[in-house]
């Protein structure tokens, strides 16, 4: 078993298994995700900051078991920052904050190759940052019809002068983000204008749209799932890994190379690996900056 102490700003962490490959089909072993999490630390963390950590672990590596953890562990740092945040009607608990590189590395230590926040902070659990559209493929659909709908959804909320974002899931499908950043926010207007606006788009495009939950009412359709806006829910954060076959990453796109990609007609296009993930910020930055700063209200639908 390997292990390796190092030391980041003045502390001192101690990794191991280093060897382990995780994503067995690719070779993409724990010390290649250390570094992955490590390269993309500084467009990451703005995103992770002050959000209740939910990790997604698979200690034995990708296709083997695997479990969430919500609550902090109790052999966590003493230097790791965490928060109590309300489960339930009462009960408190307490989770891990990844504010900075070196708990973001420990918590990679421990096999979390996902890494899920909510819409809000643990200071205003009950005010939405964002608001956010899950577009999800049926089955028979694909990411290609979820970008098709992202672009006709973008259509619609640049007519109620609302900026918004997309992002693969990193998986099949896709999120549309729409930055908010008022205090005025609440979770039950973004999920009503969410639910409102996936009707519509449902009632206009019938055989590409559906709002329903039901998954018998989801083949060859994209299912916009509007009740992730909720402060119980979570989201995979933007640059997280996801547990595929491949390494591939929940990565932020622009509209028109959203557009370009659907011209060519080729999902493998619309999934973006770790490599690719890392040269594209470190060329041209956060693409998903402007979910963070931008300010928007929702308008009366």
């Amino acid at each position: 078993m390997s292990r390796k102490v190092i030391e980041i700003a003045g502390r001192r962490l101690a990794l191991s298994n280093l060897e382990k490959d995780l994503y067995p089909s690719w070779g993409f072993t724990k010390a290649h995700v250390l570094d992955y999490y490590r390269r993309i630390a500084a467009f990451m963390l703005p995103h992770l900051k002050d959000r209740a950590l939910t990790l997604k672990r698979y200690p034995d590596g990708v296709g083997k078991a695997f479990f969430f953890v919500k609550r902090c562990p109790d052999y966590h740092p003493v230097w790791a920052k965490t928060a109590e945040v309300r489960r339930g009607s009462s009960k408190m608990m307490t989770v891990c904050l990844a504010n900075n590189l070196e708990t973001l590395l420990w918590v990679e230590n421990l096999a979390s190759l996902e890494l899920h926040v909510p819409l809000s902070r643990t200071g205003s659990p009950e005010t939405p940052d964002a608001m956010v559209f899950d577009l999800d493929p049926g089955e028979q659909a694909t990411i290609l019809d979820c970008a098709i709908v992202a672009l006709i959804l973008r259509i619609l909320l640049t007519r109620l002068r609302l900026a918004s974002y997309p992002k693969t899931s990193g998986q099949k499908g896709l999120h549309v983000y729409v930055p908010l950043n008022y205090r005025e926010a609440t979770f039950e207007d973004t999920k009503i204008f969410s639910k409102t606006v996936a009707v519509i788009m449902q009632k206009n495009y019938p055989d590409l749209v559906t709002a329903k939950m039901a998954k018998e009412q989801r083949t060859g359709k994209v299912f916009i799932n509007w009740s992730q806006n909720d402060a119980s829910k979570t989201m995979i954060c933007v640059y997280s890994l996801r547990a595929r076959e491949k390494p591939f990453v929940s990565f932020p796109l622009e509209w028109k190379e959203l557009e370009r990609l659907v011209r060519q007609g080729k999902p493998e296009s619309l999934q973006v690996m770790y490599s690719e993930a890392v040269s594209r910020v470190e060329e041209s930055g956060d693409l998903f900056r402007q979910v963070l700063i931008k300010k928007q209200k929702l308008p009366h639908l």
